[in-house]
């Protein structure tokens, strides 16, 4: 269905929180007969906007009779494909789409789209911060900040950079990125992709879907899942890649110290040691951001100030402040194994790291060698911690089991002497302590300062 209006066609909006809500307002604007289905409670703030535009709405489950009575349905991205009342939509032939999906019809702006396993949210960030600063009249949306749909919806913007989960990517088939970037594929997720890393990986590459000669593709040429995919896959856009380990002629590359990017005729070059952002997966990170306000004609002064001065998003990495020579920091965003690896990677002192919570199937195997290395204790904060014992008792002196934030702290500050670094950053989502990751770092950062 390609008409740009929706006068009175019915849509079903399965979820109602940022994305869902948001797509019930663009559709609203559109014309569409709007109704809002949520399997579980709706939070307060987006029942009250529903309530203010007059749109129909549900909670605590769904009314599939009324589901299956829409034209198109677009879900949000944290309800997963088997679902019943998706499986339900899909036996009738209904389609199912994703909020960026169904937005990007409405807006005729250019679409830099970020995706990858790690550092889609700095990249999205610093790439955002990089593009306004240069001037451009650009919105940041996707996985981060409010959706895309209500920015459609109420702003002019003429560009979008977004951050894009393969979560997303999987309801998304017209959509096109003019500029896509794609990161890294490590394992993620994998219980929504049938166990299997080239599923997840396929998903991932979506974000190719669409594009032609005119697009391009920005992509990490040292990972080994892209490059393995890529062998077998024709892509129409311009590539760029970036790598730290070979020199790359269109694209970027490490000389020795400096960060250089050659986009067509355009050059730029900057020491990493004036990165805001440091640490070697923050270096693939600039790289990415530099080539996308390369290839959009950015000046090199405007770059470089921005590459300098970018503080980096809550809760990744953050610096929370020092006590007693002691520095805490909160990386609570890093809900897999591999961000915090990156973590660990970056890290110059001694640590006292703080692990768990739900724990994916995690392979805590990749971190062996940085906890030997460099971690001195492990302090747990999660329901059942016997993974994360099972996986370190030979690599660490110290793991003691924590229930909540302000005891973790305590215990972490307790085992730390000066100079040391306490990291928490738990490899693990937070459903069983905490409302979500934010929740975690905040009370996290709550109490360090009560410390």
């Amino acid at each position: 269905m390609d008409n740009k209006t929706g006068t009175n066609i019915k849509l079903a909006i399965l979820g109602a929180g940022e994305s869902g809500v948001g797509a019930a307002y663009l559709a609203l604007q559109q014309g569409y007969d709007v109704f809002v289905s949520d399997f579980g409670p709706v939070a307060d703030h987006y029942k009250q906007q529903l309530q203010d535009w007059n749109v129909k709405f549900e909670e605590n489950g769904h009314t599939e009779a009324e589901i299956l009575k829409a034209a198109e349905v677009v879900k949000s991205p944290g309800i997963p494909d088997k679902a019943p009342i998706v499986k339900k939509l899909v036996e009738n032939n209904i389609p199912v789409i994703s909020e960026i999906e169904f937005a990007g019809r409405y807006t005729n702006a250019k679409m830099i789209c970020i995706t990858g396993s790690n550092g889609k949210t700095t990249t999205a960030s610093l790439t955002y911060h990089i593009l306004k600063n240069g001037g451009l009249n650009v919105g940041l949306a996707g996985n981060i900040g409010k959706s895309f749909a209500y920015q459609v919806a109420t702003e002019k913007f003429e560009y979008y950079v977004l951050e894009i989960s393969s979560f997303m990517l999987d309801s998304m088939y017209r959509f096109k990125a003019d500029i896509a970037v794609l990161l890294n594929i490590t394992p993620d997720h994998l219980d929504r992709y049938e166990y299997k890393l080239e599923n997840y990986a396929a998903s991932k590459f979506r974000i190719t879907q669409n594009q032609t000669g005119q697009d391009h593709f920005i992509y990490c040429a040292d990972d080994a899942e892209t490059k393995k995919v890529m062998e077998g896959k024709l892509i129409s856009a311009k590539q760029l890649p970036f790598s730290i380990e070979k020199k790359i002629e269109t694209g970027a590359y490490l000389d020795s110290d400096n960060l250089i990017i050659n986009v067509h005729q355009q050059h730029f070059q900057m020491s990493i040691n004036e990165l805001a952002l440091q640490g070697k997966h923050n270096i693939y990170n600039s790289m990415a951001s530099g080539i996308v306000a390369k290839v959009l004609e950015l000046r090199n002064e405007a770059m470089r100030e921005s590459m300098g001065n970018f503080r980096n998003i809550e809760h990744r990495l953050e610096s929370v402040g020092k006590i007693s020579g002691i520095s805490f920091i909160n990386d609570s965003k890093a809900t897999n194994v591999n961000s915090t690896w990156y973590a660990l990677e970056s890290m110059t002192s001694d640590v006292v790291l703080i692990l768990g919570g739900v724990d994916k199937g995690n392979d805590y195997s990749m971190l062996k060698q940085l906890v030997k290395q460099k971690v001195k204790a492990i302090v747990c904060l999660g329901k059942d911690n016997k993974r994360i014992h099972d996986a370190f008792e030979d690599d660490v002196e110290v793991i003691v089991n924590t229930s909540s934030a302000a005891e973790a702290a305590q215990v972490a500050y307790h085992l730390a002497t000066k100079g040391d670094t306490v990291l928490l950053s738990p490899a693990c989502a937070s459903f069983d302590l905490f409302k979500n990751y934010e929740d975690r770092g905040r009370q996290f950062k709550d109490a360090v300062k009560e410390l």
